[in-house]
């Protein structure tokens, strides 16, 4: 029974591998077609921020309600729906004949997307004990990465040989693959059957400062990952003055250093826990280390070499996912069973304000000076990010 019981936690993990990939291929079309979609739609720097941030708007504001939902549904059908809801609105981004529909598409789609992380977070609490939380955490989170590298080679071509809305029409069929595998494998553990019943939360947990530490952290940090996510392919393009062929090609490799540090993230937290730590004080060592390493992405303005550049990147990268195995577990080890999916959804919500922030300032400087000041600017986040998550480690309130 236990070895069923193992088995169906690492085929369950792996499907939310698959849907976090899937997250992530999906948001990265967008940005390995801007090159094509400036030309197209006559767009600026600024106008293409208003892109990015109308995703980021429907991803941000629906993750709060998101969490409250799959606390309520469970992440059995709470995900479902949204991968229903997402790959629909993807697929018709396909057929948007102007920058408004295009960014309609884009907010409905990120509406959906919202659910993922607050779904997969409460389904690793139901699943794995503490000692394997980051690692499955960390295991699942690398699908951002896997999406992040897949979708240069796929999305490059389909552009390339048909159009751009033929990399948008792909996302949805990838979707609709995934559902029928999601409802035959999920079944809740035995245990969880009382946290269904349990009395919830409500917002009883923004009383708690080592929640508000969760928050923050994720608000300045969450806003690295989202630049790369979305402006590395215009870097590329217009610094280091690659061509499409050639970001297909290159693009990949700092979210391939990503997903390494997804692993080696989870991996570092729980040796430490299966060492004798406590395991708030393990996740926040390894957070520490990483956002130091991160903050050293303030030098990527010197690099004027393409393959330096890159190299650069990956490491921050690599740290950052370092970082996100850890923060993205501790709701499920300092919060209850009803309230892990509503904690890990505001935080996914202030963490989509500061990504939201992030592009319409960068594309306001980018426009107006040069990429420069907004790695300074990308080089401070991990630091104050560290600095507020030390919260976590206090008494309740």
């Amino acid at each position: 029974m236990a070895d069923l019981m193992f088995r169906r936690r690492w085929w369950i993990a792996g499907l939310l591998f698959l849907s976090t990939l899937f997250n992530y291929f999906d948001r990265q079309i967008l940005s390995l077609v801007s090159p094509l979609l400036r030309v197209d739609f006559s767009l600026s720097a600024s106008r293409y921020s208003l892109l990015l941030d109308a995703f980021l708007l429907g991803y941000t504001s629906l993750q709060f309600l998101a969490g409250w939902l799959v606390d309520r549904l469970g992440a059995r059908t709470g995900l479902m729906l949204a991968m229903l809801w997402w790959s629909a609105a993807g697929a018709l981004a396909a057929a948007a004949r102007n920058p408004a529909q295009l960014a309609l598409c884009l907010f409905l789609m990120g509406v959906g997307e919202a659910a993922n992380w607050p779904s997969a977070v409460k389904a690793i609490q139901e699943w794995f004990p503490a000692d394997q939380r980051a690692a499955a955490v960390g295991f699942f989170n690398a699908g951002s990465s896997a999406g992040a590298v897949l979708a240069p080679f796929v999305v490059s071509r389909l552009a390339l040989h048909y159009s751009w809305r033929a990399a948008f029409l792909s996302s949805g069929v990838l979707g609709l693959l995934w559902v029928g595998p999601w409802r035959f494998l999920y079944r809740r553990p035995g245990h969880t059957d009382q946290i269904r019943h349990a009395p919830q939360a409500g917002m009883a947990f923004l009383a708690d400062v080592r929640a508000w530490g969760i928050i923050f952290a994720r608000f300045f940090a969450d806003s690295i990952w989202f630049f790369y996510v979305f402006w590395l392919p215009d870097y590329l393009s217009r610094v280091q003055s690659l061509s499409l062929r050639a970001i297909g090609a290159t693009a990949w490799i700092p979210f391939a250093a990503a997903a390494a540090g997804n692993f080696a993230g989870g991996a570092a937290s729980g040796y430490l826990i299966r060492n004798g730590r406590r395991t708030v004080q393990s996740r926040l060592t390894v957070m520490a280390a990483a956002a130091f390493v991160m903050s050293a992405g303030a030098l990527i303005r010197y690099c004027h070499e393409p393959s330096i550049a890159i190299s650069l990147i990956s490491v921050i990268v690599f740290a950052y996912s370092t970082w996100a195995a850890n923060v993205l577990t501790l709701p499920s080890d300092l919060f209850s069973p009803a309230a892990v999916a509503t904690v890990t959804g505001t935080a996914g919500t202030i963490a989509g304000l500061g990504g939201v922030l992030t592009t319409y300032l960068a594309g306001h400087i980018i426009d107006h000076y040069s990429y420069g000041p907004v790695f300074v600017g990308l080089g401070m986040l991990p630091l104050l990010a560290l600095g507020v998550s030390l919260l976590t480690a206090k008494s309740k309130a």
